[in-house]
C-alpha cells in the first residue's frame, strides 16, 4: 500500500526523487505517469480504470471543442460523469428507496480514489482549451499523466494543464539544500498530522458520536478541536506532498496560508484549500458574473457558488447547508459598512475571533453524520450541564493524562508556528544558518518529540481523501 500516510510512501517518494536526477528532463513526466499509475493501482485498480476512460474521452473531445459546443458538452459530461453517476446517484438512489421503497441500481462498490480530484481537473483542461488558453493535447498520455498526477489525486491541490506538464521537463539539476527543505516540509506535515490530527480525531469522534453522552464544554472542546484536526490533517498532506514536489523541483500550488487567522469569511476563503477557491472562481463564480453586475446578482453568484462547493464535497444536505452558509456570509459581509475596519489594527483581532467561530459553527455543521446529528450536537452545547473538559479526558477517548497534555502541546506548537509564518519570521532559514551541532541538536529534538507525542496507534487515512 502506497497511501500518504503509509511508511511505504516515503519509500516510494523516495526511490522517485533518486530516479528523477539520473532521467533526462525530456523523458521526466513519462516516469511521472508511470509513478502515478504504480501508485493509483496499489490503492484502487477499478478506480484507476475509470479514471483511465474518463481522461480518454475528455481528451478526445477536447480535441474537437474548439468552436464545437456539442463537443465540449460531452467532454464535460464526460469528466463529471464520476461524480455524476458514482457519488450523487447513488446518493440520490438510497434516498428515494428509503423514501418510496423503489429498487434502483447503487454502484456502491465503485468509488474512485480521487473522483473529486481528477474529474475538476479534467474540466479545467477542457475549460482552458475551449477558452483558447491551451492548445488541445495530441498525445493521450500527457493527458493522463496531468489527470492522475499522483501527488494531488487524492486530496489536491488542484492543478492546471498549462502551469503542471511544462515543469515535468524542466531542466532541474540536484539540489542539496531543495532536497533538505522539502524533506524538512514533510517532516512537518507528517507532525501535523501524527502528533494533532490523529490524536484529536479520538475525541472529535467519541463527541459526534453521542452527543448526549457528554457535558456542555466537552462537546465545545470536541468542535473546536475538529477545525483543528481537519486543518491539522489537511494542511499536513498538503505539506507532505508540497514536500515531495519540491524536492522534485515541482513549485505546486499552496493551498492553505494561516487560514485560523483571517478576519472576515473572505479572507478565510483566500486563505483555506486555496487551489479549490481559485477553481471555483475561475470555473464556476465568473461564468456565473462573478461580481461584475448588480450587488444582488453578486450575492446570488456568490452562494450558487458556495452550494457547488458544498456539493462537490458530498451529496448530503449537510454539505449542502455548510456550502450555503459559507456563501452567505460572503454575500452578507459585503454590504458591512465595517468589513475594511475589521481587518486593520487591535480591530481585527475581534474579526479573527469571530471567523473562527463562524468556521467552528459551520464546520459542526460539516462533520455532522446529519442535520439531525448536527442539531443534537448544538443542543447539547446549550442545555446539557457539566465542565469535565479539562478533567475527565477518560471520558473523551484519551487513555492518559500525558496524551492530553501532548494533545494540546501539539496544537500549541501548530498555532505558534502558523503566528511565525504570518510574521515572517525566516525560522528554517535562520536554523540552515545556525552552526552545525545547534542545528542538529534541532533535528534530533524534533524527532524525539514527533516519536514522543506521536499517535501511532489507529491513526487512519486523510479526512479529504474521500472527497
Amino acid at each position: 500500500m502506497l497511501a500518504v500516510s503509509s511508511p511505504g510512501f516515503v519509500v516510494f517518494a523516495a526511490l522517485l526523487v533518486g530516479l528523477w536526477y539520473v532521467t533526462k528532463p525530456q523523458h521526466r513526466w513519462q516516469l511521472m505517469l508511470a509513478s502515478s499509475a504504480v501508485f493509483f493501482l496499489s490503492l484502487d485498480w477499478q478506480g484507476f480504470l475509470v479514471l483511465l476512460l474518463c481522461a480518454l474521452l475528455v481528451w478526445q473531445c477536447a480535441l474537437r471543442a474548439r468552436g464545437k459546443m456539442g463537443w465540449f458538452a460531452v467532454g464535460l459530461l464526460c469528466a463529471l460523469a464520476p461524480l455524476l453517476l458514482l457519488k450523487y446517484y447513488v446518493a440520490a438512489a438510497g434516498g428515494l428507496q428509503t423514501l418510496f421503497s423503489l429498487r434502483l441500481w447503487q454502484p456502491a462498490i465503485l468509488q474512485p480514489l480521487g473522483v473529486g480530484y481528477f474529474t475538476l481537473q479534467l474540466v479545467s483542461y477542457l475549460v482552458d482549451v475551449r477558452r483558447g488558453m491551451l492548445v488541445p493535447q495530441k498525445s493521450f498520455a500527457r493527458v493522463l499523466c496531468f489527470t492522475s498526477f499522483f501527488l494531488s489525486i487524492t486530496q489536491g491541490p488542484f492543478n492546471r494543464y498549462g502551469e503542471l506538464m511544462p515543469q515535468l521537463e524542466a531542466p532541474a539539476g540536484w539540489s542539496g539544500d531543495r532536497i533538505w527543505r522539502g524533506a524538512v516540509r514533510c517532516f512537518w506535515g507528517y507532525f501535523k498530522k501524527v502528533v494533532v490530527a490523529d490524536r484529536a480525531a479520538v475525541v472529535v469522534s467519541a463527541a459526534f458520536g453521542n452527543p448526549g453522552a457528554f457535558d456542555r464544554t466537552q462537546l465545545l472542546l470536541a468542535t473546536i478541536l475538529y477545525s483543528l484536526q481537519l486543518y491539522a490533517d489537511f494542511s499536513g498532506y498538503t505539506d507532505i506532498v508540497l514536500g515531495v514536489g519540491q524536492m522534485l523541483s515541482l513549485s505546486l500550488p499552496e493551498n492553505f496560508r494561516q487560514p485560523f487567522l483571517s478576519a472576515t469569511v473572505k479572507e478565510l476563503w483566500s486563505r483555506w484549500h486555496m487551489s479549490l477557491s481559485r477553481w471555483l472562481k475561475d470555473y464556476v463564480y465568473i461564468p456565473l458574473g462573478g461580481s461584475r453586475c448588480s450587488p444582488a446578482r453578486r450575492d446570488m453568484n456568490l452562494v450558487l457558488t458556495f452550494l457547488v462547493s458544498g456539493l462537490w464535497h458530498g451529496a448530503g444536505v449537510t454539505y449542502l447547508v455548510w456550502g450555503f452558509l459559507h456563501g452567505l456570509c460572503q454575500a452578507l459581509e459585503n454590504h458591512l459598512p465595517w468589513r475594511r475596519a475589521i481587518t486593520k489594527g487591535g480591530v481585527r483581532l475581534v474579526g479573527i475571533v469571530g471567523t473562527f467561530g463562524i468556521f467552528v459553527f459551520t464546520f459542526t455543521i460539516f462533520r455532522a453524520t446529519s442535520l439531525t446529528n448536527a442539531v443534537q450536537y448544538f443542543n447539547g452545547i446549550l442545555h446539557n450541564s457539566g465542565h469535565d473538559a479539562l478533567s475527565n479526558y477518560w471520558e473523551l477517548g484519551l487513555t492518559t493524562r500525558q496524551e492530553q497534555i501532548f494533545l494540546f502541546a501539539g496544537i500549541a506548537i501548530l498555532v505558534i508556528a502558523d503566528l511565525l509564518q504570518e510574521f515572517h519570521v525566516p525560522v528554517l532559514e535562520k536554523l540552515l544558518a545556525a552552526p552545525r551541532p545547534v542545528r542538529w541538536a534541532v533535528y534530533e529534538a524534533a524527532i524525539l518529540a514527533f516519536l514522543l507525542m506521536g499517535y501511532f496507534l489507529g491513526g487512519g487515512g486523510f479526512l479529504y481523501a474521500r472527497y
